[in-house]
């Protein structure tokens, strides 16, 4: 796959790596692309971070390419990480597995993940994805996005996304002793958590605006994303929306599942 494009120049996109594309042929059926989002894992969910491994080892081993849309940790606080958490260190050591077999794996930033660098890409093999973003797979264009900034209807939300973007902040923090900033992101966890316990809200969800706006922005019609947590189908005025599941293995009901992309289209599929 090559990525091409920056956001000033218009769309960026994704280039599926099938028969007869590019001069190249294979004398195989082109391998699918697997998409999840939203596992927000974290050494407290064993059943969830099992059930990611399965995926990456197992379910993803004929895949060409991984797409992960955002929140694959439940936060990230800094590339240190890395050194200071064996848990982290071991999520990116399954990752690398996917690139060890030949499968390309893209990961994009969420809400809680954003701080997501260089050094996590490069232990998790894995190609940083800019939100939004547009791939050609399989004779369609695809526009994916995470899926935060379409929930416009929340501006207390978009004005915290604008600044927490702002580089020179990020640098700040990331000064912060490592301590400083696990204690900060605990208790924004915790804060989090109290909040879904409170009745859904359409301030929460994708506005159909911003969903119209980014179609026009792709020149696509089918678009995948993640973050709202309400898995679905959905027919807008401007083409078809796919919306990701979050993963939740160990309160409750069982959640997850992922996209499949290929020859015969989009598919909606359920963890093994």
């Amino acid at each position: 796959m090559s990525a091409r494009q920056d956001q000033d120049a218009g769309p960026r996109h994704v280039e599926a790596s099938v028969p007869h594309e590019h001069g190249r042929t294979r004398p195989h059926a082109p391998r699918p692309l697997l998409l999840i989002s939203d596992l927000h894992l974290s050494a407290s969910i064993p059943r969830t971070v099992d059930a990611f491994e399965h995926f990456v080892r197992v379910t993803a081993d004929s895949a060409d390419s991984v797409f992960v849309l955002g929140d694959l940790f439940e936060y990230w606080i800094g590339d240190d990480r890395l050194a200071a958490d064996p848990f982290a260190a071991r999520i990116a050591a399954i990752l690398h597995t996917l690139t060890e077999r030949g499968i390309a794996l893209y990961v994009m930033h969420g809400n809680r993940d954003f701080l997501l660098g260089k050094r996590f890409m490069k232990a998790a093999g894995a190609i940083w994805l800019p939100d939004p973003f547009v791939m050609t797979a399989f004779g369609a264009r695809i526009v994916l996005a995470h899926g935060d900034s379409l929930c416009t209807a929340d501006r207390k939300y978009q004005t915290f996304r604008r600044i927490a973007r702002w580089r020179a902040l990020q640098l700040m923090f990331l000064a912060w002793p490592f301590k400083w900033r696990q204690a900060l992101a605990e208790r924004m966890r915790n804060s989090s958590d109290e909040g879904r316990s409170r009745p859904p809200s359409p301030l929460y969800d994708v506005t159909h605006e911003s969903v119209e706006a980014l179609f026009r922005w792709s020149h696509t019609t089918t678009m995948i994303h993640g973050h709202t947590h309400k898995p679905a189908r959905h027919q807008e005025a401007g083409g078809t929306r796919w919306v990701l599941p979050d993963w939740d293995l160990d309160h409750g009901v069982r959640r997850g599942g992922y996209l499949r992309v290929d020859a015969e289209g989009i598919h909606a599929l359920p963890l093994d």
